[in-house]
């Protein structure tokens, strides 16, 4: 299984409303064939917890029935999939150092996330079209010892199942480029190390409601030689996770990308292209934020001239 270019559904079957309705119109056969028309290879597939389990971890049939569905559609197409677990029981990015935030701390919450993967794993071990991403953004930098940890409590469980299935998991600071090397030597070949790329914030982010620091009023450019906001600049960080990976023989996956429509439209192109030159320097494989929708969305419903050009530009397709 080669990941390359691919694209998220953010908004699916995470971060929205979880309601049958919604299933079914949010995304269907249809899209999942303009995915693989314009070129990617892959669609990363947030999941919450919730739609595979009950909120006292039994299985919910109708959760996996649904993923099912999705994953015959992109087999049926030839897409690859990555299931990522988005948020999990006693874990989300959103809840940064809340007692919320007790999947480490709580041996039964820790347990179950590992029998969840299993669960998954006996599931969809077999499917050679499919990744699994363990978790998708470990927020707290005082969480490293325990991650590396639940990381290899979960894969142990997951190879019980897929032996060959490939593994996706990142550092903490919400998969931070420059924390992937706390993470420890993987227990296997079949291992891909994950991190999300949105920086500078003040740009990809800007007039972003949910983030308290960013001023709801203010425009920011790219590039802007005196924020350092450059291509020099993802160049150089990137380059940390690199050598960190590089250490133990590991592949990169840049799971999350991308700028927020609110931003000047060229100076988004602009940001795209940049970012992606580094990507394609470094050998790095990629998928940006977000499919539709979710104020990152590459399919608005006016298809906007330079959202074309960032598709054309992530995979040489004219759409």
């Amino acid at each position: 299984m080669v990941l390359n270019r691919g694209i998220n559904l953010g908004g699916y079957l995470s971060q929205c409303m979880h309601t049958p309705e919604h299933y079914e119109r949010f995304i269907t056969l249809e899209d999942i064939k303009t995915i693989k028309a314009a070129g990617f290879d892959h669609v990363r597939v947030p999941v919450d917890y919730n739609v595979w389990e009950t909120e006292e971890g039994e299985p919910k049939e109708e959760g996996y029935k649904l993923t099912d569905r999705l994953l015959d559609w992109c087999e049926s197409v030839g897409l690859n999939a990555i299931l990522d677990l988005h948020k999990a029981k006693g874990y989300d990015f959103n809840d940064a150092n809340t007692e919320r935030n007790n999947l480490f701390s709580n041996p039964e919450l820790s347990d179950r996330f590992v029998v969840l993967w299993g669960r998954i794993a006996e599931r969809y071990g077999a499917r050679k079209n499919v990744a699994f991403e363990l978790l998708n953004e470990v927020v707290e930098d005082k969480n490293v010892e325990l991650w590396n940890a639940l990381i290899k409590r979960a894969v142990t469980a997951i190879r019980k199942y897929a032996p060959e299935t490939i593994v996706i998991y990142g550092g903490i600071m919400w998969n931070n480029v420059e924390k992937l090397q706390f993470l420890e030597k993987p227990l296997d070949e079949n291992i891909v190390w994950t991190f999300h790329y949105y920086s500078p914030m003040p740009f990809t982010h800007q007039k972003a409601r949910w983030v308290d620091t960013i001023d709801q009023n203010a425009t920011t450019y790219y590039p802007d030689e005196k924020t350092g906001a450059t291509i020099d600049y993802p160049r150089e960080v990137i380059k940390c996770g690199v050598e960190a990976a590089k250490k133990y023989g590991v592949k990169l996956y840049c799971g999350e990308f991308g700028v927020i429509d609110q931003a000047p439209v060229e100076d988004t192109l602009r940001w795209y292209q940049d970012t992606v030159k580094v990507f394609e320097e470094y050998g790095i494989a990629c998928s940006p934020w977000t499919y539709k929708w979710m104020s990152f969305g590459l399919w608005d419903p006016h298809y906007s001239p330079i959202k074309k050009d960032i598709i054309k530009l992530l995979t040489g397709a004219n759409v």
